[in-house]
């Protein structure tokens, strides 16, 4: 049963975004401003309606009280794709999302076209302290303009119970402009693995932990406050995943 939802949804996903993804990039490139975000926004519902009704995965959100109502950086726990869809139903109505992403993403047909039009935050990894100088230049307009900040500190998808080392960009972009930070933990790597065609239905817990202020802290501080509770409440939500794990410390 599951191969026959993931199946399914895979048409589904591929038909929806090949009729939506030009009205992205349409939206962006030709009306501009918030408009792109709208379409944008149009996608992504249409594509979590197949989430939520072909493969049968459903959030529960602990926290939501904890989001602030100004814009700040997220730094979440980062499994698999679902996350990048769902977490921006969590920010206060009428707000949009930006996310800070590798370069690479954006070559990627279809999906790539639409975040690139979108213009999220994206950087050369290699390009060592300029690329968080570039998170930084790009964070400080797009919190102007009123966006959240999503970002994976970790830097990839991790498999459940594992973890890899919590990278500075999230931290140096909140201790640069003075924001509010919002560490988030969630499972969805349970129902939806990293590259894993086959999806299972159930329902996935996204823990929003409470916001800090991170203006006067370092990038090692905030990254250290972020990674305890994100990690500690992995433990909580995902228990079974922790008895005799080895973290990837890489």
């Amino acid at each position: 049963m599951n191969a026959v939802r993931s199946s399914l949804f895979m048409a589904y996903a591929i038909v929806w975004s090949v009729l939506t993804i030009p009205i992205v990039m349409f939206a962006a490139l030709v009306l501009r401003g918030i408009w792109g975000y709208r379409a944008g926004r149009l996608w992504r519902l249409g594509t979590q309606f197949g989430v939520e009704n072909i493969l049968g995965i459903r959030p529960k959100v602990i926290g939501l009280e904890n989001m602030p109502k100004e814009p700040c950086v997220i730094l979440s726990k980062h499994q698999s794709a679902w996350e990048t869809m769902t977490l921006q139903d969590y920010v206060p109505k009428g707000a949009y999302c930006v996310f800070v992403l590798k370069k690479e993403l954006l070559r990627i047909p279809l999906l790539g076209w639409g975040l690139g039009a979108m213009k999220m935050i994206s950087i050369d990894r290699a390009a060592g302290k300029d690329a968080l100088d570039q998170v930084v230049t790009q964070g400080r307009e797009r919190l102007k303009q009123g966006y959240y900040i999503i970002i994976f500190p970790e830097g990839t998808r991790v498999a459940p119970g594992q973890k890899k080392r919590y990278k500075a960009g999230g931290a140096y972009l909140a201790t640069r402009v003075g924001c509010k930070v919002v560490p988030v933990a969630h499972d969805a790597g349970e129902l939806w693995p990293r590259q894993a065609f086959l999806k299972k239905p159930g329902t996935v817990t996204v823990s929003i932990g409470p916001a800090f202020d991170a203006t006067g802290m370092t990038e090692g501080e905030v990254n250290q406050r972020v990674e305890e509770w994100i990690e500690s409440e992995m433990h909580r939500i995902s228990p079974h995943r922790y008895s005799n794990v080895q973290h990837d410390a890489s």
